[in-house]
């Protein structure tokens, strides 16, 4: 996997208000101040939105044209990189007055391409950078695209969330068609200065925040290692660091406090280069097959998962999987590749700042899972133990799961 690295900044955009009715709670009126951010993506050069608008309502099941809409326009569409908004970068996209109350829906509404034209929303692959490549949104997304979520308003005052936009999740290839369509994985998180920042040796890791093999807030180190995943509910997360060809590095019982962000580590955090004992550098590749009984596309996101001692939870990648065409035998297909063959590096997290200490997880090394999830239905295969192989030329020691799904 490559991944882009990039100044990061935040462009403020202008917004006006566009106000469609509405009623609120409690009375009196108070402000929305939303912004964008993103996990990063994998394998694109870039990664292109172009934004139209925000539209909210107070009924999550409130059709497009019922009343009580209210939105935040911008005075231009503004095309957006997503993958220039990791590590705590925000975009802002405005703020605007309306009823207080709580909100329960909202739509970011996207600019639709022109034809085949890939003058709003578009992909540059890694290995041909330059060429923009069509991101397809389906017509029913045309609309905007739909969150529910949990957004009180209270009279005279500022309620401030970041619209969570994962472009690795929700770029994905339809089937062998060569098209790439937009499964929007979004979510709204409340802004705050509460997260977590740090360091790694490997430049370009991917480091992610997790709880219970679910990852909150993920990103990429920059060109200087550096990481930040912010804005995070307080709580208790595992710090999880990957890269193609290295062993992975966590660190456990990461305590973040409200309205802090907290360093882990006072060193770059370093991961071993993964080897299978003879071969410095060897790692495997678990691929396979996603179908459907019914007659409809496969949509669902696979990932690969590993327990370690005493039964902790990691997730090391994920990808979402698409079929080209909605028939009852398409299939779609994933890989993940460059996994490691040798022990995960385990360190417990201090408060106190002391030097992080890792100890290699040798029991679990190379025993991984794998998961899909579609409409709701979960499968899992595994465990799946990666194969030593001496040859680098041979594919003797890579695995497959397939899925059938419901």
């Amino acid at each position: 996997m490559t991944t882009k690295l990039k100044t990061l900044g935040a462009v403020a955009l202008l917004a006006t208000l566009a106000a469609c009715g509405g009623g609120g709670d409690g009375g009196g009126t108070g402000t929305l101040r939303l912004a964008l951010t993103d996990a990063p993506a994998c394998g694109y050069e870039s990664v292109n939105v172009t934004v139209e608008r925000v539209r909210v309502h107070q009924s999550s099941g409130a059709a497009d044209n019922a009343a009580g809409w209210s939105e935040i326009v911008l005075a231009q569409p503004k095309t957006l990189d997503l993958l220039d908004l990791t590590n705590g970068a925000l975009e802002e996209l405005g703020q605007t007055a309306l009823p207080a109350g709580t909100y329960t829906q909202l739509r970011l509404v996207l600019a639709a391409n022109n034809g085949n034209s890939a003058n709003a929303n578009w992909i540059e692959l890694s290995s041909n950078p330059g060429t923009r490549v069509p991101l397809n949104t389906p017509s029913g997304q045309q609309s905007g695209l739909k969150l529910n979520v949990n957004m009180t308003v209270q009279p005279n005052q500022v309620a401030d969330f970041v619209i969570d936009f994962d472009a690795c999740k929700s770029v994905v290839v339809a089937g062998n068609s060569g098209n790439y369509n937009l499964k929007p994985v979004l979510r709204v998180i409340p802004r705050t200065f509460t997260g977590v920042s740090g360091a790694v040796a490997q430049v370009g890791s991917a480091v992610s925040l997790q709880q219970g093999g679910t990852p909150v807030r993920a990103t990429v180190a920059d060109a200087q290692g550096n990481f930040v995943l912010r804005p995070i509910e307080p709580g208790s997360y595992t710090l999880v660091i990957t890269r193609p060809g290295y062993a992975t590095a966590v660190v456990k019982e990461v305590s973040v406090p409200s309205g802090q962000t907290v360093v882990v580590g006072s060193a770059p955090i370093a991961q071993d280069v993964s080897t299978d004992g003879v071969t410095p550098g060897k790692t495997a590749t678990v691929s396979g097959q996603v179908s459907t009984t019914e007659a409809t596309a496969v949509d669902a996101l696979v990932s690969l998962r590993q327990a370690l001692s005493g039964g902790l939870p990691i997730e090391l990648a994920a990808l979402p999987v698409l079929s080209a065409t909605p028939t009852a035998t398409t299939q779609g297909t994933y890989a993940f590749a460059g996994l490691p063959l040798n022990d995960p590096r385990v360190a417990t997290y201090s408060a106190s700042g002391a030097p992080l200490t890792f100890a290699t997880d040798a029991s679990v090394a190379g025993k991984l899972s794998v998961r899909a999830v579609a409409n709701g239905i979960t499968k899992d295969a595994g465990p799946l133990t990666l194969i030593a192989d001496t040859d680098t030329n041979s594919s003797a020691g890579d695995l497959s799961a397939n899925f059938t799904l419901p």
